[in-house]
C-alpha cells in the first residue's frame, strides 16, 4: 500500500506541476511542432530551441529530430519525486541534483566528459559540467552519510546515488529513454521498499509526452530521477549490494567518458 501511495503522490504532483507550467507559458509555441526555416532564421540559434520571437528559450529546446520540445517535465518530475519519496536524505539528493541539472540546462556547455570539465576547472573556468560533477557528488555523499551507519557504506551509498544520477542522464539521448531507464532500474527496488516508487511514478506521469516528443526531462529531470533511484538502491542494499551497484555504475561512467572522448576526437 505504501508503494502504491508513493507512486500515486509522485505521479499526481508531477502531473499537476507539469500542467501548471504549460498553462503559465501561454505565449509559447506548441511543443512538438517541427521548426520552420523562417523560425530558424529569425532565431539564429538552434541551441535555444529555434524559437519564434514570442517563445521563451529558457523552457524550450530542439531535440534530435529538429522538433521544439518543452523542458517542463524536468522540474515537474523532480518535485513529484521529492514529495513522493518520504525520505529526507533522498529528497535532498534529488533536489540538489535537479538544481545542478537545471543550471546546466540554462547555461549549457558543448564540452562532454568529466575530463574536459575538470581540465577547464584546472584552468580556472567553472563549467556547468563541473557544477554538476561537484554539486551532485557532494549532495550524494551527504545523503549517503544519512542513509547508512558505517563509514564505508556511507561512501558507497554516495557513489551509488551520484552514479545513478549520471547513468540516467547518460542514456537520455532519445525521447523516453531516461524515463524508461528509471522504470527499469526502479522496478527491482520495489521488492525492498517504497523509495523506488516515487521516481517511477514521476517518470510514468510524463512518459507519454516524452515519447511523443512534446517534452523532455533535460538534465534537471534526468539527474533528479537518477539520484532518486540511486537513493532507493542505496537504502535497500547492504555492503555487498552497494559494492556491486557501485562497480557497475563506475564502469558505466567510464564507458561514457570513453565515448565522449571518442566523439571529441572524431569531431576534431
Amino acid at each position: 500500500m505504501r508503494r502504491l501511495a508513493s507512486f500515486g503522490v509522485a505521479a499526481g504532483v508531477t502531473r499537476a506541476v507539469y500542467e501548471g507550467l504549460r498553462r503559465s507559458s501561454g505565449g509559447q509555441r506548441s511543443a512538438g511542432d517541427p521548426l520552420s526555416v523562417g523560425e530558424l532564421s529569425s532565431s539564429g540559434d538552434l541551441s535555444s530551441g529555434g524559437l519564434a520571437s514570442s517563445g521563451d528559450p529558457r523552457w524550450t529546446r530542439t531535440n534530435h529530430a529538429g522538433r521544439s520540445v518543452d523542458l517542463f517535465a524536468g522540474p515537474a518530475t523532480a518535485l513529484g519525486a521529492a514529495v513522493g519519496s518520504g525520505s529526507g536524505p533522498v529528497a535532498f539528493a534529488l533536489l540538489a541534483a535537479a538544481a545542478c541539472g537545471a543550471y546546466d540546462d540554462v547555461k549549457g556547455d558543448h564540452r562532454r566528459g568529466f575530463r574536459a570539465h575538470l581540465a577547464a576547472l584546472r584552468d580556472g573556468e567553472v563549467t556547468s559540467g563541473a557544477v554538476k560533477l561537484l554539486g551532485i557528488g557532494a549532495a550524494s555523499l551527504a545523503a549517503g552519510a544519512l542513509l547508512k551507519e558505517r563509514p564505508v557504506d556511507k561512501v558507497l551509498a554516495g557513489v551509488v546515488i551520484a552514479g545513478s544520477a549520471h547513468l540516467v542522464n547518460l542514456v537520455d539521448v532519445r525521447p523516453g529513454r531516461a524515463g524508461l531507464a528509471v522504470l527499469a532500474l526502479g522496478a527491482p527496488g520495489l521488492l525492498r521498499g517504497s523509495l523506488a516508487a516515487a521516481p517511477m511514478g514521476a517518470a510514468a506521469a510524463v512518459l507519454g509526452e516524452d515519447l511523443g516528443e512534446r517534452t523532455m526531462l533535460g538534465d534537471t529531470g534526468a539527474h533528479a530521477l537518477g539520484a532518486a533511484v540511486g537513493g532507493a538502491i542505496a537504502a535497500g542494499n547492504g555492503r555487498f549490494g552497494l559494492v556491486a551497484h557501485a562497480a557497475g555504475l563506475v564502469a558505466a561512467a567510464a564507458w561514457g567518458e570513453w565515448d565522449a572522448a571518442s566523439r571529441a576526437r572524431s569531431s576534431g
